[in-house]
């Protein structure tokens, strides 16, 4: 058995080279695994080439999207490549496992990450203090619900009274409207927090914002929070996702993602033509 940790991939290389790092220590932490690495896009190693690697030598390939929320990219562009090397290696079985998904393991970072930016401004009043949590957007509009979901659970284990939700690109509100709403709304201090896994081009986007932010809001202390990048419950939800897809847990209901055989998917692909263009460009890691 191979594992094949698929990541978006990155303009910013330095993206990418975080990735690899990761890999390289999740496979660390599971030296009975043998893990290889492919990418969407802005890689070398894209996804059909991922998995032909994956194949060689093994019957079952487990493939596992490195990705926060289910868009477009799990929903339809990687399970049509699964389903085009099914077509290629017919003695190899490939099993897609699911992405990381909102959840408890995601709150505790997003927690941890708060309380980091709030020691930044020497820890103010959550009253006073508002706090965006900032994701990349999508058209897919379960996807924007994993934000706004994670949105409202920070809410619900923390004293802060105003809560947002806000994206990079794609959908609405952005970042500027809704720290211009929290400073309408009496906040004094604005925490941001990044719902992104590694670095990119968004991230170093997100930095120049909050600075130019900061010079509008003079009287605003902004400070924005890290992504989540090595965190351990990270490493922790992929071997769920694994163990869920190799059929070692209980929860054998989610033992491959949903869209993996998804007729609605097929019947999608087969009315539109689906490929992958780069009609998401504003919001390109």
């Amino acid at each position: 058995m191979k594992i094949l940790l698929v990541g978006h991939g990155s303009r910013n290389k330095a993206g990418n080279r975080e990735i690899e790092k990761f890999v390289t220590m999740w496979q660390s932490k599971n030296p009975q695994w043998h893990i290889e690495t492919c990418f969407i896009e802005f890689a070398e190693v894209l996804i059909a080439q991922g998995l032909d690697n994956a194949a060689q030598g093994v019957e079952r390939v487990i493939v596992v999207p490195l990705i926060l929320n289910a868009a477009g990219h799990v929903k339809m562009e990687i399970p049509h490549f699964i389903d085009e090397a099914r077509q290629r290696h017919p003695d190899v079985e490939f099993i897609y496992a699911r992405h990381l998904g909102a959840t408890d393991s995601i709150l505790k970072i997003l927690q941890r990450n708060l309380r980091k930016v709030l020691a930044k401004i020497s820890m103010p009043d959550p009253k006073s203090t508002g706090v965006i949590l900032l994701g990349r957007g999508s058209s897919d509009r379960v996807a924007n619900g994993e934000v706004a979901k994670m949105g409202r659970w920070l809410f619900e284990e923390t004293d802060h009274e105003l809560v947002d939700i806000a994206f990079t690109g794609i959908t609405y509100p952005r970042l500027e409207t809704a720290v211009q709403r929290q400073v309408q709304l009496g906040m004094t201090q604005v925490a941001i927090l990044p719902y992104y896994l590694f670095t990119g081009t968004l991230i170093e986007r997100i930095k120049c914002q909050v600075e130019r932010l900061q010079t509008q809001y003079p009287h605003i202390a902004l400070a924005q929070g890290d992504y989540f990048g090595f965190e351990d419950e990270i490493y922790t939800l992929l071997n769920e996702r694994v163990a869920e897809a190799n059929g070692d847990t209980d929860n054998t209901e989610h033992r491959m993602m949903e869209c993996d055989g998804c007729l609605y998917r097929q019947e999608a692909e087969t009315e539109h033509h689906h490929h992958h263009d780069h009609s998401h460009k504003e919001a390109a890691a």
